[in-house]
Formats: C-alpha cells, sequence, structure tokens
C-alpha cells in the first residue's frame, strides 16, 4: 500500500474542557480557525484546495449539517471547491484524512484541505413530539449529548462498554489508573517542552475579565497522583473500575491538516511533515466499542509490511 500522499501542514485549537472557555463557539468556527491556520503553515493558498473533508459527531449548531462547506467558504476557500462532512464516531478526523486521501489517489484532486471539529458544549436539549403538539402529558426535554453518549444497538453507554471491555480482558484498575497517569504526565511534560505550541493556534476569547488568549490545553490535570485517582469512586457501577479520572473527557476543539500528492510537493519545493503510508478501519463488537483500534492497528501494519517492533 504506497498512497504517495504527504502532509504540508496542520494547526489545531487548544482543547477546551466541557462547557469551559470554547462554548460559544461553534464547531462551525473552531473548524475555520484550524483550517485557515492549517493551509497558512502549510504555504497553501485557499485557491489551491481542491477539496474539502471535515469529520463531525455532534451537530449541535443551527447551520452544522453544512459543516464542512461553511468551514471551506469562511476559510477563503473558492466556492466552486466541494466540501463534505464525514462521521465515523471517534474516528471521523482520521476518517476526514483518509476520505481525502482517497480522492487523491483517485486523481480527483491535488491538495485537500481535511480535519475535524466538534462543539460538545454545544450539544442542544431537544423537546421531541413539539412539531405534532401533545394531546395529553407533558414535554421533556432531553439532553442530545447524554444521549449520543448512549449506543442504542446494545443498549450501554460508552463508558459501560468501557466497563465491559476491562471485565473481559481482565484489566485492572490499577492498570487503568497508571495508564491515566502516565497520559497525564506525558501531556505535561509535551506542553512544557512547547510540543503543543507547535500545533495550536491561539484563539481569541472573551471572559468576565474581558479579552484574552486562550493558547493551552485546559483539560490536563498535570498534578494528578497515583493516589488520587486511586480515591475516585467508580462512576458508572458500584463494582466497576472507570472513574473520572481514568476516562476519556468531553472537549471542544477543531484540527485541521492539509494533504497532497508527494508529486505537488515535490513541485512546490515543500518540506512535508510526514506521509501516509496506509491504514486500518476494523468493526467490532458494539458492547466492547473500545478494542477497535487493535485489530485496525494489525490491519494497518500488515498493508505497510511493518510489525509494532
Amino acid at each position: 500500500m504506497t498512497p504517495g500522499i504527504v502532509f504540508l501542514g496542520g494547526a489545531r485549537t487548544p482543547m477546551g474542557e466541557y462547557a469551559g472557555k470554547l462554548r460559544e463557539f461553534t464547531e462551525i468556527e473552531l473548524g475555520t480557525i484550524a483550517a485557515r491556520a492549517a493551509m497558512e503553515r502549510a504555504e497553501v493558498a485557499p485557491e489551491e484546495i481542491d477539496h474539502v473533508v471535515m469529520g463531525n459527531v455532534i451537530q449541535a449548531s443551527s447551520d452544522a449539517i453544512y459543516s464542512a462547506r461553511h468551514v471551506g467558504l469562511r476559510a477563503g476557500i473558492p466556492i466552486d471547491r466541494p466540501a463534505l462532512v464525514v462521521n465515523r464516531l471517534c474516528g471521523s478526523g482520521i476518517q476526514a484524512i483518509i476520505s481525502g486521501a482517497h480522492m487523491i489517489m483517485l486523481g480527483e484532486a491535488d491538495i485537500v484541505l481535511t480535519g475535524g471539529m466538534e462543539s460538545m458544549s454545544q450539544a442542544p436539549h431537544v423537546v421531541r413530539g413539539v412539531r405534532w403538539g401533545w394531546r395529553l402529558g407533558h414535554a421533556s426535554l432531553e439532553d442530545s449529548l447524554l444521549a449520543a453518549l448512549k449506543d442504542g444497538y446494545c443498549g450501554y453507554y460508552m463508558a459501560q462498554t468501557a466497563e465491559n471491555l476491562a471485565r473481559r480482558y481482565e484489566i485492572s484498575r490499577e492498570e487503568q489508573d497508571r495508564f491515566a497517569l502516565l497520559s497525564q504526565q506525558r501531556a505535561a511534560a509535551a506542553r512544557a517542552a512547547g510540543r503543543f505550541a507547535e500545533e495550536i493556534v491561539p484563539v481569541d476569547i472573551t471572559t468576565k475579565r474581558g479579552k484574552e488568549l486562550f493558547d493551552e490545553d485546559d483539560h490536563m490535570r498535570p498534578d494528578t497522583t497515583l493516589e488520587a485517582l486511586a480515591r475516585l469512586k467508580p462512576a458508572f457501577s458500584e463494582h466497576g473500575t472507570v472513574t473520572a479520572g481514568n476516562a476519556s473527557g468531553i472537549v471542544d476543539g477543531g484540527a485541521a491538516l492539509v494533504i497532497a500528492h508527494e508529486k505537488v510537493a515535490e513541485k512546490r519545493g515543500a518540506q512535508p511533515l510526514g506521509r501516509i503510508v496506509s491504514w486500518g478501519v476494523a468493526g467490532v463488537e458494539p458492547e466492547i466499542m473500545g478494542i477497535g483500534p487493535v485489530p485496525a492497528t494489525r490491519m494497518a501494519l500488515e498493508r505497510a509490511g511493518l510489525t509494532l517492533d
């Protein structure tokens, strides 16, 4: 598998914690901020983009159905360049890159703007049935975010599937806490070394104190300790292992990446950040959806002729 596709440049907003500093931004606004910065860093003009592909799961804003298209237009990309929004749940941003790669491999495009965007904070509450009215009874609000986190096919919330996975593969609470701690430590070290600063495009925000520049992820907990994690109670079942400290977070943000055919990069004299070697996509039991990256990784390695070693 030799796609011949390279990364010319990319950017992302800081990741803002749920109901935090980015809560007033729609997913489209976050995607646009990242898109503009990605093109600038890639030294690619908007009119050079052939297609826009963005990943988005929770369509929170009123114009969310136009999301990828509006990102392209707001970022200055010409009207005649089409756009596509994709949803592969947690892998939507990666799928956007893969879909863009497909276009390049098929000769439909030379340069594609790809990425992902989410405003989980703006997921609305909805009242179902209002369009037809009620003959009798009370109306109730449904939290669309909470509802989305439950898989109606298997009947489990996302965190409950993590509990299922932990039981099946005998992953202890301590192992999960240690991994969560390692993740926090690595994130803190990367931030201290300025690695995230190279990726992030600062966002102008308005707070009670006035205008501010938001330029660091604020969902990290760098002072986390194993002892503090161990004190947290299971969040989803009395004898469970998933807690607020070792579960995945809910954040807002946008990221974008400009990809191109390697021959285009050569003609431009560009220095790519990297190249696509292969990819893999796999389906697993919904009850243990978190195991999905394992067969997908094996597939990608096999296609590339590589091993984990």
